[in-house]
């Protein structure tokens, strides 16, 4: 059984084509014309041992938000796709990742109840020219559109890039865990034999 997918979106701001692998080794095609997301998603994609490849072009004139937000949509959907009734799964993912004076936390349930709730602060606006805002507006749309529940703590740090990087890190290796098969779990992951 393959857990990939393809998805393509085309608005008026964005331009989007993303391929999605959960069963992966870690390789990353990434052109998103947003650097720090480029290296962001790189990250997570090679701590997650996915593959991706992602081809992205927007209104990155006007700002970054449309792209960042717009990927996190795409990425949420195929990962709902690739995981398909997600029968089999661990379903619940947890990773804590330091990253220098950073530590971040990532809990995951791939529950189909979309939530998102974060935890602690980005001590500046900026890391160079991306506004770190974006952050929560990507891993909302991401849990949103997976239809997960993502909760991000970040326990402490200094560096603002740093503190990003430890989230994306454990955002890879929390879901690495929560979309592994497991032999014990037959059928869906739930008492109640449905998931949402």
């Amino acid at each position: 059984m393959t857990r990939d997918s393809q998805i393509e979106r085309t608005t008026s701001e964005t331009t989007i084509a993303l391929k999605f692998d959960i069963d992966g080794e870690g390789i990353a095609a990434i052109e998103t014309g947003v650097p720090f997301l480029t290296h962001m998603l790189d990250l997570f994609t090679k701590h997650g041992l996915f593959n991706l490849k992602v081809k992205a072009s927007g209104d990155t004139e006007v700002d970054d938000h449309h792209t960042t937000e717009d990927v996190g949509i795409c990425l949420g959907q195929a990962l709902k796709q690739a995981l398909g009734d997600k029968k089999g799964i661990r379903r619940y993912g947890h990773a804590v990742v330091p990253m220098d004076d950073a530590l971040a936390e990532v809990v995951i349930d791939l529950s189909d109840r979309p939530h998102f709730e974060c935890r602690g602060e980005i001590p500046s606006q900026k890391a160079g020219t991306f506004d770190t805002e974006l952050v929560d507006e990507f891993l909302w749309k991401l849990a949103l559109e997976a239809r997960m529940n993502l909760h991000v703590i970040i326990h402490y740090g200094k560096n603002t890039h740093h503190i990003i990087e430890a989230v994306f890190k454990a955002l890879g290796r929390a879901l690495d865990s929560a979309t592994q098969m497991d032999p014990r779990v037959k059928g869906i992951p739930s008492t109640k034999g449905t998931l949402g």
